[in-house]
């Protein structure tokens, strides 16, 4: 398995693997404009020639990166694609300066055994903002806040 950055090709494959998720209630959609548009912010599993995983860091403050649309596909599920991904994508945060790396997730677990440890969501309220404002689930949200310090 190698983790590399998005190309322009994988466009059509980061919405169906997003948007999969999205109809599964696992995730928020996500339109093939808008992923093409914050192309640089994604990064990709690819096994076997054929993209399995995918996700996407998203800047909140010069220091402060969300981790969102993390996607596996189901065969590729518990078996370290997610946390390789995730560990790029906190690689990436930390090369670019970040001190703190968030997400907002149902899978809790997974986050902790990657050094992840839960927040209160009013920590980022850069976050509530700019996109928790707009979701229709809002009002009736489960996901909780997860964060890892990286000073």
């Amino acid at each position: 398995m190698q983790i590399r950055p998005a190309r322009p090709e994988d466009v059509p494959i980061l919405y169906a693997l997003v948007n999969d998720y999205a109809r599964r209630g696992w995730l928020l959609p996500r339109s093939v404009e808008e992923i093409a548009a914050t192309l640089p912010d994604w990064v990709v599993a690819e096994a076997g020639g054929r993209i399995v995983g995918c996700g996407s860091l998203v800047w909140m403050s010069p220091t402060l990166a969300e981790i969102r649309s993390l996607a596996v596909e189901e065969a590729y599920q518990g078996n370290g694609v997610g946390g390789a991904i995730v560990q790029a994508l906190v690689q990436q945060a930390r090369s670019a300066g970040a001190r703190t790396v968030f997400a907002l997730t149902r899978a809790v677990p997974f986050f902790e055994r990657l050094g992840f440890a839960v927040a209160e969501r009013d920590r980022f309220p850069e976050k509530v903002w700019r996109d928790c404002m707009r979701c229709p689930l809002r009002e009736r949200c489960d996901e909780v806040a997860v964060m890892l310090q990286l000073e």
